[in-house]
């Protein structure tokens, strides 16, 4: 019987799943460059692309503690915030020592390279950290509470950020002036890997054992408790992840825009990433994705009204709001190997398949799987 489901319905396997990922993202990577390089793209349209990449990985950071999690934080600007400051006080400090100057960044030396990859890792480290100091007390409470005491913790890391070199004697943040004189360690190749790396092992968590008990917290979490899920565990767990990420995004960006200030980490940054969660589809990766890259890009598109570019962006989001509550793509998440194995079926990749009119069939794939 399984030897004729595997004639009948063909499928790849896990490794094969993870090479054609694989080959698509060198892809993307070998055209983004050329383009670059060939000057079919703007420095100013890079840029723009740096930042899409950032709001991705913040947007989907965000997506574990919302959409999977199921809970409502607002501080995520303030993750943003502690990983870009230390990431980019690491690297300028680091770069003193080991005597890294700012063109050894833009040519991709071998001592600057390292310093960005423990950069990045310090930041997303330390928005861990605040993120597990906030999220122990604060995952006790649940909606409109948790939503509040996250934004009090967000507003408290913006005025330490404020106020912290007054307090420590010497120069640290820069205080309301901002942080300076930022290397630009930040460009369209480490972007993408990045990106590329965050949303795999995100995807890998989700799609884990651990991923499973966040979900199943989201979905009930009463009954999640009563079959032996440590909702506190995983409630801490998710939090924490989702603030790391969020530290690495403000360590990318932090070596985009080259200055730091705390101005620029307020409720409304919160606000902002939070939207491009619901737009897209709280439980959607892609969604997310997707959100991120329009709600970055449209305001950039425009810039030449920019009397009423603001207006018009607020209109796009109660359309969608109106129209699609539940976001553009809900809780769907597209999967490249599921495509390709309904196109080698002969079947449409955006239909779902259909079972038999036995409500206990399965599908071709579901009993071989099932071992039928």
């Amino acid at each position: 019987m399984a030897e004729a489901i595997n004639k009948a319905y063909r499928t790849l396997s896990i490794k094969q799943r993870y090479l054609i990922n694989a080959i698509l993202v060198v892809i993307f990577l070998i055209v983004g460059e050329l383009m670059i390089d060939s000057g079919a793209i703007t420095r100013y349209q890079t840029t723009v692309i740096e930042q899409v990449g950032i709001y991705i990985i913040m947007a989907v950071s965000l997506n574990i503690a919302t959409g999977y999690l199921g809970q409502l934080p607002l501080g995520h600007a303030g993750f943003m915030s502690v990983g870009g400051y230390s990431c980019a006080i690491f690297i300028m400090r680091m770069a003193d020592v080991m005597g890294v100057g700012a063109r050894d960044f833009v040519t991709g030396s071998p001592a600057a390279i390292l310093l960005f990859i423990l950069g990045i890792i310090f930041g997303g480290l330390c928005a861990a950290l605040a993120g597990l100091i906030i999220g122990i007390p604060a995952l006790r409470l649940k909606g409109d509470y948790l939503a509040i005491i996250t934004l009090g913790f967000a507003e408290i890391i913006r005025v330490v950020m404020l106020n912290i070199d007054d307090v420590l004697g010497f120069q640290l943040t820069g205080g309301a002036k901002g942080l300076t004189g930022i290397p630009s360690y930040t460009n369209f190749l480490n972007t993408f890997i990045v990106v590329a790396i965050s949303l795999f092992l995100i995807h890998t968590m989700m799609k884990s054992r651990h991923g499973r008990c966040i979900l199943s917290i989201r979905d009930n979490e009463i009954a999640a408790e009563s079959v032996g899920v440590n909702t506190t565990y995983y409630k801490t767990l998710a939090f924490v992840v989702s603030a790391f990420f969020a530290g690495v995004g403000g360590g990318l960006y932090a070596g985009c825009i080259g200055v730091m200030m705390p101005a620029k980490f307020g409720f409304m940054k919160s606000i902002e990433i939070l939207v491009m969660v619901v737009l897209g589809g709280m439980g959607s990766m892609l969604g997310s994705v997707l959100s991120a890259t329009v709600l970055t890009i449209l305001p950039e598109a425009l810039r030449a009204f920019s009397d009423y570019r603001m207006v018009v962006y607020a209109v796009v989001l109660i359309v969608v709001m109106i129209f699609r509550p539940q976001g553009l793509l809900g809780t769907y998440d597209f999967s490249m190997g599921d495509t390709i194995e309904k196109l080698m079926n002969g079947q449409l990749p955006w239909k779902k398949q259909k079972k038999d009119e036995d409500p206990d069939a399965q599908t071709p794939k579901e009993a071989q799987s099932n071992g039928r």
